[in-house]
């Protein structure tokens, strides 16, 4: 990274912030649309919006550049965001969005995993023993067999894993494509591919559209423009400080949604979810921290060795 973008870590983190809190806000306002808008409905609008924005952004700004240059990657990048934002949005039609986001924020965690499956990468104990304690806090969270969120839970927890799938491929590929053009086909993925489910479903869309109010419209259109802003912020987080700075405070987004479900719902998690959600907040921003760290110490390693062997 060049030396020029590591100058401004404090605007890096702030856009982190933002960008949780918009996440957050894209969270609370789904789950207020919850029974007023199908789920397809709000997917295609929240990808579609993606997919024109950054459309109108590369033809404005960045000369047209739509060419991906491993379009697999970027099928496959896109469907798997997808279906995150889907078990999310589903899950948000049964679950309070605190809670919610704290199993969903096990993703960090859950790269590790993947990665040592996946890509056979060695994984110390203390990253280890992370791993376990946020999956320790997310039982905490559902507490099983108390009947408390039911087969809910099942949607965070299958979008923390597509999640992390998303972020492990990200992070072995982002290089290939410039990140604008990654985020234009981010979007018309998912457009792609929920247009003809929403076309499917259309005399529910319909009906809905029609009996929705000026507010419910107003905050759909809210919903898919913080989603776009969201990974905006991202891409311009990460390019004013290094990744490792930033990351922790990713997980701002459970206490900015805790305070927005206590704001629109008057609701606050009970004891036993505040202890489950500190601990998965305290083990992911620590594993983050540990993982990026560890791929600077690799990155610097090599490049040594590089330098010596020119030399």
């Amino acid at each position: 990274m060049p030396a020029e973008a590591r100058q401004r870590p404090l605007l890096g983190v702030a856009l982190i912030v933002l960008m949780a809190a918009g996440f957050a806000g894209m969270d609370t306002g789904v789950r207020w649309l919850a029974g007023v808008f199908p789920v397809l409905l709000m997917l295609w609008l929240r990808y579609a919006f993606q997919a024109v924005l950054m459309a109108l952004w590369l033809v404005l700004a960045r000369g047209a550049r739509f060419r991906a240059a491993h379009p697999r990657f970027q099928a496959l990048r896109g469907t798997l965001l997808l279906v995150t934002s889907a078990m999310i949005f589903f899950g948000l039609q049964h679950m309070p969005v605190a809670e919610l986001t704290a199993i969903n924020m096990l993703a960090p965690l859950l790269v590790t995993l993947l990665a040592a499956w996946l890509l056979h990468e060695r994984v110390s104990a203390l990253r280890w023993a992370l791993v376990c304690g946020g999956l320790v806090g997310a039982l905490v969270v559902i507490r099983p067999g108390s009947g408390v969120f039911g087969l809910a839970v099942l949607f965070p927890l299958a979008g923390a894993f597509t999640y992390a799938a998303f972020q492990v491929l990200t992070s072995r590929m982002s290089a290939l494509d410039d990140p604008y053009t990654t985020h234009f086909w981010t979007g018309f993925t998912g457009m792609l591919i929920v247009t003809p489910l929403a076309l499917w479903q259309g005399s529910d869309m319909f009906a809905a559209a029609r009996e929705a109010g000026a507010a419910h419209w107003a905050v759909l259109a809210l919903v898919a423009a913080l989603g776009t802003a969201g990974h905006l912020l991202l891409i311009l987080a990460l390019g004013m400080a290094p990744t490792a700075t930033l990351m922790p405070f990713v997980y701002a987004q459970i206490p900015l949604a805790t305070v927005l479900g206590w704001l629109v719902f008057d609701r606050l998690p009970d004891t036993v979810a505040w202890v489950g959600m500190a601990v998965i907040m305290t083990c992911g921003a620590a594993a983050a921290w540990l993982n990026l760290h560890a791929r600077a110490a690799a990155a610097a390693t090599a490049s040594r060795l590089d330098g010596a062997a020119a030399d």
